[in-house]
């Protein structure tokens, strides 16, 4: 099971020949999962379309916004398990919620590099330079959370019926509560009938404060990695046979 930004690519951007190599390799004799906050459509153009045609698609369980989205490979297309679309008027009030503090907390800007808002069915997204941001310049915004986490606070005080998390390095995802990738995780055991020790996760952000910590607190094996490079090196120690 693997997170997909900062584990199997940097973020929003496609994976290397050499992720999907390792993919493939795996998914030739296990299932592999890729979990993440963003949508289907990110998943698309980061993973999905990167893979080539040679590579058996058919273990694969992608699971987008966190879980809350569930598709897999079905008589050659991409076929929906199962989605939990958020209600209009909740997407409606994370949106004027988010946009309001934003503006407040002075972290709106005139130029972004495209939109701040993604309505990602499940799940509200707000990026704050933009969904199409340049990794290097996210990464520089807000060092140590602290803007981020200002803009959360703020949110989760005024959508109390709804969970607000921290997501990617300038991002605040909005959604029903208990929503986290653990939840993604239940669900995934439950749809394979797999226990939690059949099986390990690769993510990049397991520290308590970090979106994948929910995996390692609900008892998941949990191996942390720092990019892709990293994931394929740590992956190829356990997987060996597969992967070199």
């Amino acid at each position: 099971m693997f997170d997909l930004d900062g584990t199997l690519a940097p973020s929003k951007e496609a994976i290397s020949p050499a992720t999907a190599r390792m993919l493939c390799a795996l998914l030739s004799a296990i299932d592999v999962c890729i979990i993440s906050g963003g949508g289907f459509e990110q998943f698309d153009t980061q993973v999905l379309g990167r893979l080539g045609e040679s590579c058996d698609l058919r273990r694969l369980h992608v699971m987008p916004t966190c879980g809350t989205r569930y598709l897999r490979w079905e008589g050659g297309v991409w076929t929906e398990i199962y989605f939990e679309r958020l209600t209009s008027d909740e997407k409606n009030r994370a949106i004027e919620v988010l946009e309001g503090g934003a503006a407040k907390l002075g972290f709106r800007r005139d130029a972004t590099w495209g939109p701040t808002i993604e309505d990602r069915g499940s799940q509200v997204t707000y990026s704050a330079l933009g969904q199409h941001a340049p990794a290097d310049v996210k990464s520089a915004w807000d060092p140590d959370n602290s803007r981020k986490e200002s803009l959360r606070q703020y949110a989760a005080e005024r959508l109390p019926e709804l969970e607000v998390k921290s997501g990617g390095s300038t991002s605040i995802d909005v959604t029903r509560r208990g929503i986290d990738k653990a939840y993604g995780a239940r669900k995934l055991m439950a749809a394979l009938g797999l226990t939690m020790g059949e099986i390990l996760f690769f993510g990049d952000r397991l520290d308590p404060q970090g979106n994948d910590y929910p995996i390692r607190a609900m008892g998941i094996d949990c191996i942390e990695v720092h990019g892709a490079e990293d994931t394929i090196a740590k992956v190829a120690k356990v997987f060996g046979g597969l992967v070199s």
